[in-house]
């Protein structure tokens, strides 16, 4: 299993100070964002655009892990890329053609994920694992941060896991919602190796020793 890494969401920072929010990982030792791209149709909610992403760039060094939750993904990938995006992840029931859009991110230079919903079967995700970086299972329901951890995608995770050791694949698996210092380690036993954290992370009194407790 690859080493982990906590990737803090910055949907759950103050959205006045994104530079801060930024600030905050950095000093918590961390190499990786999270970003949650919304568009208030694939998923309930409005976050922000490539302008935002285009804006925090030049500020750090992190690596932009951006999580594309809208409803035509295949349109936005060169906004994105333009932006200072490292990885672009795609839902799997988002209304494109999934291969393409893979391919398309590859071509332009950056990694690729791949990403499912809490009700997703897993095995949507077989065809495109040899073509992707990273699996995102969702373990709420994406559009709102602050939300409980649903138990039963351990199930997909473990399933993915599996799937990447059989098939002597790199890719990562990454869990997104409700991610605290308990539902972390029921994820890394089940095999992720990814993990995001929002609320907690930026609510925790020491954020080092939150870090240490995913990480552990």
């Amino acid at each position: 299993m690859p080493s982990p890494i906590v990737a803090p969401s910055l949907l759950a920072a103050n959205h006045g100070e994104f530079a801060l929010g930024i600030k905050a990982i950095e000093e918590a030792g961390l190499t990786w964002v999270h970003l949650d791209i919304m568009d208030g149709h694939f998923v309930p909610n409005i976050s922000f655009g490539p302008q935002v992403v285009a804006d925090l760039r030049p500020r750090t060094q992190l690596h932009f892990d951006v999580h594309l939750m809208l409803s035509h993904p295949d349109r936005f990938i060169a906004p994105f890329v333009k932006a200072g995006a490292n990885r672009l992840t795609v839902h799997v029931e988002a209304d494109h053609n999934v291969g393409q859009t893979l391919k398309a991110i590859k071509d332009a230079g950056i990694s690729a994920g791949i990403a499912m919903n809490p009700d997703c079967d897993p095995t949507r995700l077989l065809p495109y694992l040899d073509a992707v970086d990273l699996v995102l299972c969702m373990t709420v329901f994406p559009g709102f941060g602050g939300q409980a951890f649903i138990p039963s995608v351990l199930k997909s995770i473990e399933f993915l896991s599996a799937e990447r050791q059989k098939r002597g694949l790199n890719f990562r698996v990454e869990v997104d919602g409700g991610i605290n210092a308990e539902t972390g380690r029921l994820c890394r036993s089940a095999g992720a190796d990814t993990l995001v954290a929002g609320t907690a992370f930026y609510k925790a009194p020491d954020r080092k020793d939150f870090v240490a407790k995913l990480k552990a």
